[in-house]
């Protein structure tokens, strides 16, 4: 049985000023399936990434999720329908500790008012237990309980990516969107992000868009992958058929992606 398309993206445009960062893209995202966004630099890849997670809003084209068009909808919001993302520059908040910047996630769901915070209610206590239990299970899940009380920024690169990752899972999304999780990782790191999204994807059934140079990770991971070159789709299919596709690797200065 075919799996349902859970993100339906129709003739997404955006352009900046006279610039089309991305002109015309189609594609989609089937449930519990991992998809790639792959290209040169400049390719437009980030600003798709943008545009789904409300970012910034296409110029043209729609963007389907659970029956609604998210174009104009707020970053928030979309996080809240069940959309997260992680960022290709690491954005973690200063002086905050691992476990303090999971916990951020939760924040939008306080069933309380600030007054309430100011008397210590019991319903402020109750949520901040919930919310304190619910972070370490994800800090544990990505593997960094023994640094859930250090500063985040204070980690090693590698631990920071494992943070943004736990950050966004706390969202508890049905799409996760990585926006190059392998950047700045040594290769043994980048093989144990691999094993981790793997298993993540396994175990929560979550629908994934990768964008990743590491074409190791594309390879490993992606299902299907969607080719950008200059904003513009070039190709698309399989691992197997996107490695063997003359103007992907024209793209690619004549490359072996498989390798690159």
């Amino acid at each position: 049985m075919d799996k349902a398309v859970i993100v339906d993206m129709n003739h997404l445009t955006k352009m900046f000023g006279g610039l089309c960062a991305v002109n015309d893209f189609s594609g989609h995202v089937k449930e519990n399936q991992i998809i790639g966004i792959i290209g040169p630099n400049g390719a437009g890849k980030t600003t798709i990434l943008n545009m789904v997670s409300g970012i910034c809003p296409p110029t043209s084209g729609e963007i389907i999720f659970k029956g609604k068009n998210l174009c104009g909808m707020e970053p928030h919001k979309v996080n809240q329908m069940g959309i997260a993302r992680t960022f290709q520059n690491i954005r973690l908040f200063e002086d905050m500790t691992v476990l303090d910047t999971v916990m951020t996630a939760y924040s939008w769901r306080a069933p309380y008012n600030p007054i309430e915070t100011l008397f210590s209610s019991p319903r402020v206590a109750r949520f901040d237990r919930e919310i304190k239990e619910k972070s370490m299970h994800w800090i544990n899940r990505v593997g960094l309980t023994e640094q859930a009380h250090a500063v985040a920024k204070s980690l090693p690169y590698g631990m920071q990516r494992r943070v943004e990752i736990a950050r966004a899972l706390a969202s508890e999304p049905l799409v996760l969107l990585l926006d190059e999780p392998g950047a700045g990782l040594n290769q043994t790191e980048v093989q144990g992000l691999v094993d981790l999204i793997q298993d993540l994807f396994s175990d929560l059934h979550l629908s994934i868009m990768l964008i990743d140079h590491r074409m190791e990770v594309i390879m490993q991971l992606c299902e299907w992958i969607y080719v950008q070159d200059f904003g513009k789709k070039i190709g698309q299919g399989t691992p197997e058929q996107v490695q063997k596709d003359p103007l992907v690797i024209k793209a690619y200065l004549g490359e072996d992606i498989s390798n690159a």
